[in-house]
């Protein structure tokens, strides 16, 4: 699919309902949720994650934390918000797989510095952290499956 296509009809209720279908057509592990808890989940994780960066970003100004700190933890969300468009521009599970590992992987990295610069941080990013490798799970397993 292009990506300029994509771009300018990713709020459409066409680019929902197509990828909703492909959803719904892919082999899933017997673990997979049903999609709304998807919708629920980052409901919850996504205001404790701006609130941990809002965070981030307080404490470098105050220079307690250093400048790679909040670098890394910015990256971690251009990773974490490129998953969905890889998704629904490619329908490429290999990909997505690569990206949600990368997700994962810049979070347990943030999570161990978050504990040394603020246990505020590490406790409020627990959730993401613990739905974050649920998600590379059941992604390993659908990209295994289909």
């Amino acid at each position: 699919m292009n990506f300029f296509y994509w771009f300018a009809h990713q709020f459409s209720a066409e680019a929902g309902l197509g990828y909703r279908d492909w959803y719904l057509m892919i082999e899933k592990p017997f673990f997979a949720p049903p999609p709304f808890l998807f919708g629920l989940a980052w409901g919850i994780i996504y205001p404790l994650i701006t609130i941990a960066f809002v965070w981030a970003i307080y404490l470098y100004l105050k220079k307690r934390a250093p400048l790679k700190f909040t670098l890394l933890f910015l990256l971690n969300i251009v990773l974490n918000l490129s998953f969905s468009p890889i998704v629904l521009a490619s329908y490429d599970n290999v990909l997505a797989s690569i990206t949600i590992v990368l997700v994962v992987g810049t979070l347990a990295w943030l999570q161990v510095w978050a504990w040394r610069y603020s246990r505020v941080i590490f406790w409020l990013l627990v959730p993401y952290l613990l739905w974050g490798i649920f998600a590379t799970v059941l992604q390993l397993s659908i990209t295994a499956l289909n």
